[in-house]
């Protein structure tokens, strides 16, 4: 999630733990715990300048749960020795932190991206999908409940006000999860009726809304694109099929560890394509077609020999150019589409 909703949040269930003349330091002190796993934006890019490491690594060390539970734990630790308030208050304290660290990865476990909670566990990264990376119906409950508190202070009404912004913002993800398994249900009846019964498939909530969902369908012959709206009612699923060149990315994944690293961290939610004699890899998980945020060039097609198939050759995947990422026109078919089943 953005910025923003992660600092709210933080500072929210610091705040909440703290005994009420506490809660403005709270406030603060949550913010910026509820910030740090982000950071890796800045470190990743210090080991590592390639596409790959940049676009993998980050949710992963940083946003490991055991992780930042010790991380917790230690600056607690070195806070109660030198801080009166952390003095005043060990415990409460040492729960606030480990609250304010621990739902930042938990809350991006919510987004499409990829969080590896189990980090370094070799279990695919958790993507639960249900919100949007930023949506303004979770984060105002939240922001408006930061400032109440911080204007109130140690009233009651403040804490009864920071306690509400959690339970309407928390009350949100709960409802993006049941719209989303309610829609999951209804795809994989179409998808039985299509053959499709067993196609690994996706569902991925559109740009600010948990009411229209996009599906990712993995097909044998590449993958198919669809919408499905809470108010579609009887509406036969539609799908918009797409051929892809993925077995040529799997052979030649055998010995390139980075396309391993690529289709490991998307659950293989990726379509390949050929661009200006490139083998492009494309994570389908977030963008739309044409329009795909992170695209990977992963092979390269040799000159043609005597008259034999060029064969392949892989690379060091770059970054691809991706489409024009037109928001407005998205934003407006979106809306378009969550009330109007197609024909």
């Amino acid at each position: 999630m953005d910025s923003l909703s992660q600092a709210v949040l933080g500072a929210s269930v610091m705040a909440a733990v703290l005994p009420a003349r506490q809660r403005r330091k709270g406030l603060a002190a949550g913010a910026l715990l509820g910030t740090v796993p982000d950071l890796d934006t800045f470190i990743v890019p210090l080991f590592s300048q390639t596409p790959v490491d940049i676009f993998t690594w980050h949710r992963g060390p940083s946003h490991a749960l055991w992780l930042l539970l010790l991380l917790g734990w230690l600056l607690w630790w070195l806070l109660r020795r030198r801080v009166p308030a952390v003095q005043q208050a060990p415990n409460a304290w040492l729960l606030g932190s480990v609250l304010a660290l621990l739902t930042h990865p938990l809350l991006d476990a919510f987004t499409v991206y990829g969080t590896q909670l189990w980090w370094p566990s070799s279990s695919h990264p958790v993507m639960w999908s249900s919100l949007f990376i930023i949506d303004p119906l979770y984060t105002l409950p939240l922001l408006l409940g930061v400032v109440l508190a911080w204007i109130g202070g140690a009233r009651r009404w403040a804490g009864r006000a920071l306690l509400a912004g959690l339970v309407i913002s928390t009350a949100y993800i709960g409802w993006s999860q049941l719209s989303r398994h309610w829609t999951d249900r209804i795809v994989a009846t179409g998808l039985a009726e299509q053959g499709l019964a067993d196609a690994p498939r996706l569902l991925v909530n559109t740009p600010l809304n948990t009411m229209l969902w996009r599906i990712i369908v993995m097909t044998p012959q590449g993958y198919a694109i669809g919408h499905r709206s809470i108010f579609d009612g009887d509406a036969p699923l539609q799908l918009q099929h797409h051929a892809s060149e993925m077995p040529l990315v799997r052979q030649l994944a055998g010995d390139n560890p980075e396309i391993q690293r690529l289709l490991w961290f998307t659950s293989g939610f990726m379509a390949a394509d050929i661009t200006d004699g490139r083998l492009v890899l494309r994570d389908l998980r977030m963008g739309t077609e044409g329009s795909y945020f992170f695209s990977f060039a992963v092979a390269r097609q040799q000159p043609i020999m005597h008259g034999q198939q060029a064969p392949w050759q892989s690379i060091t995947p770059a970054q691809a150019v991706a489409g024009p990422r037109q928001m407005r026109q998205q934003v407006e078919q979106t809306w378009q589409r969550l009330w109007h089943p197609l024909p």
